[in-house]
């Protein structure tokens, strides 16, 4: 196993947010608090310190208690800039990165990954859900090591931006989660609503857990 103070985590919160009418996705109200404070909130305990990647209302992003980093480069690059961004201000062996619109995401996320990048001698453990008799790969939920910037650093150089072409450049294991619910994200304002009336729906099994929600005060 890898030590938990030995991952940092990355909460990727720096896109447009073009499918939810050019919002601040992270700060969108989940439970009363925004949605990047549920990932917060959900992966600080599975790792030894947490960073988030923004680029808009850095402040108010501050003001959850971690350190924020925008992108290098201008022009919302894509969540590989993101974590570019993690990997250039990490001080541990390794990152994991979560976006900040799942928030019902495996408590035993950090862990199932280390694992499997151990168990397999990889360079990155990327999650996976059951598609069938498939995978259905879920690319930004992604533990790595940090030697891996410069690789980083030259393929965004090129002009690439997709996460799993990047990936696949190097050693990479697939850990496969059977709990699909547990990766439904938030796009569009939809999809939010989906996910709040799914949590007050009787009967139906929740991955997040609506009673041990902090509360935030950061928001005017």
């Amino acid at each position: 196993m890898i030590p938990t103070e030995h991952i940092t985590g990355l909460i990727l919160a720096g896109g447009r947010g073009s499918r939810m009418g050019g919002v601040d996705k992270g700060l969108q109200n989940h439970w009363g608090i925004p949605l990047a404070l549920h990932a917060m909130q959900r992966l600080s305990p599975q790792v030894g310190t947490v960073m988030i990647s923004a680029n808009r209302h850095l402040d108010t992003y501050a003001s959850l208690g971690v350190p924020v980093w925008p992108d290098a480069m201008p022009d919302y690059a894509g969540p590989l800039a993101g974590v570019l961004a993690g990997l250039e201000h990490c001080d541990t062996p390794y990152l994991v990165t979560v976006p900040c619109d799942t928030p019902n995401f495996p408590t035993d996320l950090v862990a199932r990954l280390a694992v499997g990048l151990i168990a397999k001698d990889t360079q990155i453990a990327m999650a996976a859900t059951r598609d069938g008799d498939g995978a259905q790969a879920q690319p930004v939920f992604c533990l790595m090591t940090c030697s891996l910037k410069d690789s980083l650093i030259e393929f965004i150089a090129s002009g690439q931006r997709q996460v799993e072409r990047w990936t696949a450049l190097h050693r990479c294991a697939t850990v496969l989660f059977d709990d699909v619910a547990a990766f439904a994200n938030a796009n569009t304002a939809q999809e939010l609503h989906q996910l709040q009336t799914a949590a007050m729906t009787p009967g139906v099994i929740q991955t997040g857990d609506r009673d041990n929600v902090l509360p935030f005060a950061g928001l005017a």
